[in-house]
């Protein structure tokens, strides 16, 4: 059986000790050889049974922590798949690996599960032509199938690594899911402190994005609080409703910088039991993101020092004589900020896998999976999955799997995984 041996692929890691090749020579040797053809050949032969993945897999349901059908089927997959200590760990993960020589140092491929719609959503999918369309679709199930798609062109090319590889299906990625399914697999699994280079597939897309940025985030869940009354009967009481206006109203007039970009939302509010009550108690959900872990304090520190305010200007402005104004401020997310620098072997072989596609990298931040690693200085990158696809987050999130740009995306992700792979 034919391999790619653990020399030549090592060798992408030994470039700028050596000074004798360059990465994209490297690179470009294993994307010109006989073994990479030939699986880029079955991933060309099988686009169409992808795309049956694809919606097979999106027409099982997976909102926020509920990925557990989506999970028992992705598990089969793995099985049928041939890989090695397939299993699903505490926190929902689906894994299996795919065994390498030995040589090699873990390698972790993942796309997350679960998707932002509620238990309940309608996710047949709606085919017109190359054009598919359900909620989940592109984000990010279509990646799901590109992981089956990978492992079966590698063995159908005969490919052996260096390194094992581990495919991850994760659970917790969207929302107030707070990467819960990332935390346990570097912090807490079977796996933990063992990979040493992850690669995130995430949403669609030609392939020639590196996000090695990762975008932090705080959430929180504020809960302002009061005696509460009549309407009418105990005007001039202190309302919950009115300091939690004011904390934000301040909210939106903080000045926060452009780059490294820096954001806030005021995302949900509710609150109150009748349009004739003083409300007991109200609450709003609040999102601060920043590229900068140092931008991230500061606005946070900032909030925080605004909702107290609010409710002490609103105990200042009326009457206490039936009790005061409180605030409950809890975190209900916290994704850390980092980065993979450009200098780094793994973005330097994604870029190079890239060129040697026809392609020029771009490279930018984002808020995924590949967050938990490069916080915990695990060089880490997330990907695309190939093709194109749109309106994400709505009822309406579609992708297109017409062929030629799809099977590109996932030729491309193939490269990246073999080059990285081959290191020891």
């Amino acid at each position: 059986m034919s391999r790619y041996t653990a020399a030549v692929l090592a060798s992408t890691f030994l470039f700028s000790q050596s000074g004798r090749m360059t990465m994209d020579d490297e690179v470009g040797r294993v994307r010109h050889s006989a073994q990479f053809a030939k699986a880029a050949a079955d991933i060309d032969a099988n686009h169409e049974r992808m795309v049956a993945d694809i919606i097979h897999l999106t027409e099982i349901p997976s909102p926020p922590f509920k990925e557990d059908k989506r999970g028992e089927a992705l598990l089969a997959m793995f099985r049928a798949a041939g890989l090695t200590n397939v299993e699903r760990d505490t926190a929902g993960n689906v894994m299996g690996v795919r065994k390498g020589t030995g040589n090699g140092p873990l390698v972790a491929i993942a796309a997350h599960l679960d998707t932002v719609f509620p238990e309940g959503t309608d996710v047949r999918v709606k085919r017109n032509g190359t054009r598919l369309s359900a909620p989940g679709v592109g984000d990010d199930t279509r990646s799901l199938a590109v992981l089956i798609a990978l492992i079966r062109a590698m063995d159908a090319a005969g490919i052996h690594t260096a390194s094992d590889i581990l495919f991850v299906g994760d659970v917790g990625e969207e929302g107030a899911g707070d990467l819960r399914g990332m935390k346990q697999l570097f912090t807490k699994g079977a796996y933990k402190d063992r990979i040493k280079a992850f690669i995130s597939i995430d949403g669609t897309g030609p392939g020639d994005v590196i996000k090695n940025g990762a975008v932090g985030s705080k959430r929180y869940h504020v809960t302002f609080s009061g005696p509460g009354g009549h309407s009418y009967n105990d005007f001039g009481i202190v309302s919950p409703s009115f300091a939690m206006a004011d904390a934000a109203a301040r909210l939106s007039k903080v000045v926060v910088p452009r780059s490294p970009k820096t954001t806030f939302s005021v995302s949900m509010i509710g609150g109150g039991t009748s349009i004739n009550a003083i409300p007991s108690s109200v609450w709003m959900d609040v999102d601060l993101r920043s590229a900068s872990a140092t931008e991230l304090a500061t606005l946070d520190k900032t909030f925080l020092a605004i909702v107290k305010q609010a409710a002490d200007d609103e105990n200042a402005a009326r009457s206490t004589a039936s009790g005061k104004v409180t605030v409950d401020t809890k975190i209900i997310g916290d994704r850390p900020s980092g980065q993979t620098p450009q200098s780094s072997v793994l973005v330097q072989t994604a870029a190079a896998a890239i060129r040697a596609m026809g392609m020029q990298p771009a490279f930018q931040s984002s808020s995924t999976d590949a967050n938990i690693p490069i916080s915990l200085g695990i060089p880490a990158i997330t990907i695309d999955s190939g093709g194109s696809g749109g309106e994400e987050h709505t009822l309406h999130e579609w992708i297109d799997v017409e062929k030629g740009p799809s099977v590109r995306g996932v030729q491309t992700a193939l490269l990246i995984l073999l080059a990285m792979a081959g290191a020891r």
